[in-house]
């Protein structure tokens, strides 16, 4: 393992997205913080394989949306990593619901968890990044949702929408420190949770999408690694969509017809 390795913070890397990214970054020489929620299993999977790949790791147990967790999630980093340089605000929740049937609870649980919890870790992520003065870099996972109204996805897509604009403004405050901000808004990506969401997902988003394929969560990832790497220094404040052109068609959903 490399002990001169930069380190990144991954929160929901226990699966999906989160996972595939943590991967990407072990591969080129990344050494990896692995934040989970409630799947310990998961994580130490993850864990298992970023080691696999030469890289040290450390799993952390936190939820997002809570201060004091996140704290002291950043106080255990310091002690066993002694640095970050990259975070990568993955963790994410959503409720199906319309707006006249979503519950107060359920619009809480996903804010605090999509939108609060990527304003808590980015502000301690910053505070640290600023004491050690070696700047640093700050991904936020959006999605479609960030500028497409999905029906159904009512506090999703105000959460993904909220993390557009604090990407921006966080790009704004944080460059003078050497700090760089940006989003990557996935289309249809295919993990474990997409899978349940169709009975037949990479047909039903493959076939509207114009690249004709769903993506995978290496998809994701190589843009992560590409917006956390010095070949990135000079980008903030961007969102770059990793959706195969979904979001961009001249309408949505696009067809090969219109």
């Amino acid at each position: 393992m490399n002990s001169e390795s930069k380190v990144a913070l991954v929160t929901g890397a226990s699966k999906g997205i989160g996972r595939g990214i943590a991967y990407g970054l072990a591969k080129v020489g990344w050494d990896i913080a692995i934040n989970y929620n409630r799947d310990q299993a998961g994580a130490e999977e993850t864990a298992a394989k970023v080691e696999g790949l030469g890289q040290r790791s450390w799993i952390l147990q936190a939820d997002a949306g809570y201060g004091e967790q996140i704290t002291a999630m950043f106080e255990q980093l310091r002690e066993q990593a002694g640095r970050i340089d990259l975070l990568v605000n993955n963790a994410g929740v959503q409720t199906f619901a319309s707006l006249l049937d979503l519950k107060e609870e359920d619009f809480d649980r996903t804010i605090r968890t999509n939108l609060k919890g990527c304003f808590l870790c980015s502000q301690a992520a910053a505070k640290m990044m600023k004491e050690l003065g070696n700047g640093g870099s700050i991904i936020n996972i959006g999605s479609g949702a960030n500028k497409q109204p999905f029906p159904s996805l009512v506090d999703y897509c105000a959460s993904k929408g909220g993390i557009e604009n604090l990407t921006k403004v966080c790009a704004v405050e944080l460059g003078p420190l050497g700090i760089r901000v940006n989003c990557v808004a996935p289309g249809a990506i295919e993990i474990e949770r997409t899978k349940l969401e169709a009975g037949d997902y990479a047909g039903t988003w493959g076939s509207i999408t114009p690249m004709r394929r769903i993506g995978q969560a290496e998809d994701v990832a190589a843009v992560v690694v590409f917006l956390a790497s010095d070949a990135a220094e000079f980008t903030t404040g961007q969102t770059v969509y990793v959706d195969g052109g979904l979001w961009t068609a001249a309408q949505w959903p696009y067809t090969a017809d219109d």
